[in-house]
């Protein structure tokens, strides 16, 4: 067995593809593999974070969850980019909606990501770091909407590290500067990306909304989200 600095992957060196998606919900993980992947091969079940490498189109694909919040999420993307060699990875995640237009199950592709996490202090840079997507990934994902004919939603997003958070109009603050969504993933991993210069992108679908009564389902956020999925998978087919 491959060892590596971490117990949170156990797999050997090869056995993750170049390009992984990356759901925050291990379970969404085994639903992705099981549904679309050809011949999954679960490479790694430490803490129940399923992580299986299969083919997709004949191109080699993985994917693996991340958990919830910044510190799970970048905790396995750097794992992934500095262990396991992964040059690309897609996050395929839910979001609460912001905007008065958007409703469940509508797709937005995050440009670059807002937080209020403290994880780009690390870095020591004298200035405010502002993650966002790699570009070539982004555009192919657009274009990739495109001719689909899907209705897709591109910008900024606020990641919080905060779900139950004691400022009540944090909400109401994001919308009014024009942020689609809430999530709590994205920002910690387009850091991570550009601290290791590998490459990341956010697609998300919407799971609720923060000023209409609309919510999901945990099983629907988990097996309804496959438009989502499609578009990831043929991005990540075009960087396998």
């Amino acid at each position: 067995m491959f060892k590596t600095p971490s117990a949170c992957i156990e797999a050997e060196q090869d056995a993750v593809a170049k390009v992984v998606l990356m759901p925050g919900d291990p379970l969404r993980a085994k639903y992705i593999a099981e549904t679309y992947l050809e011949n999954p091969v679960l490479f790694n079940d430490v803490r129940n974070m399923y992580g299986y490498t299969g083919t997709y189109k004949g191109k080699r694909i993985s994917v693996m969850g991340s958990g919830m919040g910044i510190p799970s999420a970048t905790l396995y993307a750097h794992e992934l980019f500095t262990f396991y060699g992964v040059e690309s990875i897609i996050r395929v995640g839910s979001a609460g909606a912001l905007l008065d237009d958007m409703h469940c199950k509508d797709i937005v592709i995050a440009m670059g990501a807002c937080t209020n996490s403290n994880f780009a202090h690390q870095y020591q840079f004298p200035g405010t770091l502002a993650p966002t997507a790699d570009f070539d990934m982004l555009y192919d994902a657009v274009n990739i909407t495109k001719e689909r004919g899907t209705s897709v939603k591109i910008g900024n997003v606020f990641s919080t590290d905060i779900f139950y958070n004691a400022i009540k109009d944090v909400a109401v603050q994001a919308k009014n500067l024009g942020m689609l969504c809430v999530e709590m993933e994205t920002a910690g991993i387009y850091l991570e990306a550009l601290a290791q210069r590998k490459k990341a992108l956010s697609i998300l679908s919407i799971s609720d909304h923060f000023f209409l009564p609309e919510a999901l389902t945990a099983q629907e956020i988990r097996e309804t989200f496959n438009e989502m999925m499609e578009i990831a998978l043929e991005t990540a087919w075009k960087h396998a």
